[in-house]
């Protein structure tokens, strides 16, 4: 097969099995930085949110912050991880520009959280993943490459250095390889993405937000052929949404084949996905531990969580995704398919939200697995990212049951809510949506149109009311759509009652 033509999935899945393991960094939603008291606001102006200690100064020395370590157990305890009962800091040496230190403060081989897992359903079935470690670090700073077309240092005149995000707490979870998922290996880790997002955020110890780089996945992933060992990994990096972590590992087995078929090795390496294509690129030979020097941080004292304390916080964690899925379906009065679409869709949050902002949760699904759904799906985004929020889809409900809109005209609403033209009611009014109630209004439309349709008036009188589209048909165009069919069929028909 030519190293230049990519095979199809089906026919890479025929011939290989893939193996992923995904490594997942959360920042943590503290009101300051993990060794120093910078605040970690979003969007601040570049390098107004440093000091001393996270520029890494001579001089200065780290204090670490005691909620990250908490929010950091916490993970670990919803993660079914054990918990160290001492373990430590250590220096991650390289230089990159985007780190002040020339080190990063992480942890090696002590980590803080380790061997659990995260069961994940797919289709009716759970599939376990374990995780490896959960551990502490502080995040680097933002690089920004100008002048070139696609934003990365090739092709660019400039670089530019944010070190507003540098020294912001951050938690890296790791799962343990994952092999035998064969062809729904990118789906699962799509899903296990999804879950781990939805848990933290139950957690509340961080946003998740993707699309801010509050989380960031790192996928890894390799092919090998049936019964042989595990063939050479390569890491995609900081893919940032749950739709491109499916497309990267996809695109990867693709491109492993094609190497593979040709004759070639897999490269350990790290490597870019985009966007625009789906596809990834390389970008650097992967280092190994010893290429970064761990040694342990000498200006932090070792963490020793207190037994009792680890006891408390397991006690006080709340209702998880799982058993709060299970809880919402039997309130629901779902199926198990039914919940498995709204969990496909990533639209559980969005539809409990929109059913407490006052829709029924049959409404609520209605939209979000329908109209908005499909729009999500057309513009290539997650669904909580299409522009409408379950408390302006619950308003625009209640406007259809109130009989403000009918679903022909809340979906009119529902274009300009998501152009961003500001909420159902403004729209409504704005465009002149709103459903015609006036019976006088009505009513000299109905006289207008049985005086321009006898014939079919005539067949009405003589009880064929099914003729009486016709003249619906023609209320509905004067009124552009605005009226509600019921109503009109009701005063259309007694009108000509005989």
């Amino acid at each position: 097969m030519s190293t230049n033509v990519l095979p199809t999935y089906d026919d890479v899945i025929s011939r290989y099995e893939p193996v992923i393991g995904l490594e997942t960094h959360v920042e943590l939603g503290t009101v300051t930085k993990m060794f120093c008291g910078c605040p970690t606001d979003f969007g601040g102006e570049p390098n107004t949110q440093v000091c001393p200690v996270c520029l890494g100064l001579p001089g200065s020395l780290p204090v670490a912050n005691r909620a990250a370590i908490e929010a950091t157990i916490r993970i670990g305890l919803a993660l079914n991880c054990s918990i160290a009962t001492w373990c430590r800091f250590a220096r991650k040496n390289y230089f990159y520009p985007d780190m002040p230190k020339n080190f990063q403060i992480s942890q090696y081989d002590e980590p803080l959280c380790t061997d659990g897992y995260l069961d994940v359903e797919i289709d009716g079935e759970t599939v376990r993943i374990g995780i490896e470690r959960v551990h502490l670090e502080e995040d680097t700073g933002k690089t920004l490459h100008v002048g070139g077309a696609t934003g990365r240092i090739h092709g660019a005149t400039e670089s530019l250095v944010d070190y507003n995000r540098a020294g912001i707490p951050l938690v890296e979870i790791v799962t343990k390889p994952v092999p035998g998922l064969g062809a729904r290996a990118p789906e699962i880790a799509k899903a296990y993405v999804a879950e781990l997002r939805d848990m933290i955020r139950t957690l509340g110890v961080s946003d998740v937000r993707m699309e801010q780089g509050s989380m960031r996945c790192d996928v890894n992933t390799s092919l090998n052929l049936p019964g042989a060992e595990w063939g050479t990994r390569t890491e995609t990096k900081n893919v940032n949404s749950l739709r491109s972590v499916e497309r990267a590992v996809r695109s990867e087995m693709l491109r492993q084949a094609m190497v593979l078929d040709g004759g070639g090795a897999i490269t350990q390496e790290t490597r870019h996905f985009h966007e625009d294509t789906g596809d990834t690129t390389s970008g650097r030979s992967k280092e190994t531990a010893t290429d970064y020097r761990y040694f342990p941080e000498p200006d932090l004292v070792p963490l020793a969580p207190e037994p009792a304390w680890v006891a408390k916080l397991k006690a006080a964690l709340p209702e998880l995704p799982s058993a709060h899925r299970a809880r919402l379906k039997t309130d629901w009065n779902l199926s198990d398919l039914d919940m498995q679409s709204i969990l496909n869709a990533g639209a559980v949050s969005l539809i409990e939200r929109t059913v407490a902002a006052g829709a029924s949760p049959e409404a609520a699904r209605k939209w979000w697995l329908g109209e908005l759904s499909r729009r999500a799906n057309a513009e290539g985004v997650e669904l909580e990212a299409v522009g409408a929020t379950p408390e302006q889809v619950a308003k625009l409900q209640v406007m259809v049951e109130s009989g403000k809109l009918t679903d022909k005209l809340a979906r009119q609403v529902l274009e300009g809510v998501l152009a961003g033209e500001g909420d159902p009611e403004q729209i409504m009014a704005a465009r002149g949506l709103e459903v015609v109630s006036d019976t006088g209004a009505l009513t000299a439309a109905i006289d207008e149109a049985i005086a321009a349709n006898p014939a079919v008036a005539e067949k009405i009188r003589g009880g064929n009311q099914a003729a009486a589209g016709v003249i619906i048909g023609a209320v509905m165009k004067t009124t552009k759509g605005q009226a509600d069919a019921k109503t009109v069929r009701e005063l259309v028909l007694a009108r000509l009652a005989s």
